[in-house]
């Protein structure tokens, strides 16, 4: 499924009894950032639903021993046949540097391609660095900071890739 993965990691699509194995990593993965808010933020923001709903086009890095390494949620959007939206992307911080979020961003370029999607577009914090630093590493464009995005007091950064008219960027 993704062929350009450290070794002893596995990628495999999500399933539904991955939603509780994801959860208990994203506080840990996240450091507490923003403190219990984010935690809940995080918990919010990760619903059974895209576990039922979005399995064909997410992905779950497990490593030898079965534990979770990765993740990536993601969909094909509904409203334009042209875009993807990638939701949540988590690594374990062990891995940072090694490739992993690369090659599920890549798994998911390819597989949007596929279905003749050109466009993916994703969000993130603005505290959290780290992510605006990766997706614009990976090619994307940032919008800056827009105020209460996700409603009052949950701002977002907001990134797109064009995939028709350039290659994904390595990190």
């Amino acid at each position: 499924m993704i062929d350009d993965l450290p070794a002893g990691l596995k990628a495999r699509q999500l399933a539904v009894t991955d939603h509780p194995r994801v959860l208990a990593v994203l506080d840990e993965w996240w450091a507490g950032l923003k403190g219990q808010e984010g935690s809940r933020e995080r918990a919010l923001l990760l619903p059974r639903l895209y576990f039922q709903h979005f399995t064909t086009t997410s992905f779950l890095v497990e490593d030898d021993a079965g534990r979770v390494a990765a993740f990536l949620v993601g969909f094909l959007s509904q409203t334009d046949p042209e875009a993807a939206y990638v939701h949540f992307v988590g690594v374990d911080p062990v891995l940072h540097g090694r490739g992993v979020g690369r090659a599920l961003y890549q798994a998911f370029f390819d597989l949007v391609r596929a279905h003749g999607r050109r466009c993916v577009q994703c969000i993130t914090s603005p505290q959290n660095m780290a992510s605006q630093a990766f997706h614009t590493r990976l090619g994307f464009t940032s919008s800056g900071v827009q105020a209460d995005y996700d409603g009052p007091g949950l701002d977002r950064v907001t990134f797109t890739i064009d995939l028709s008219t350039k290659p994904a960027a390595t990190p």
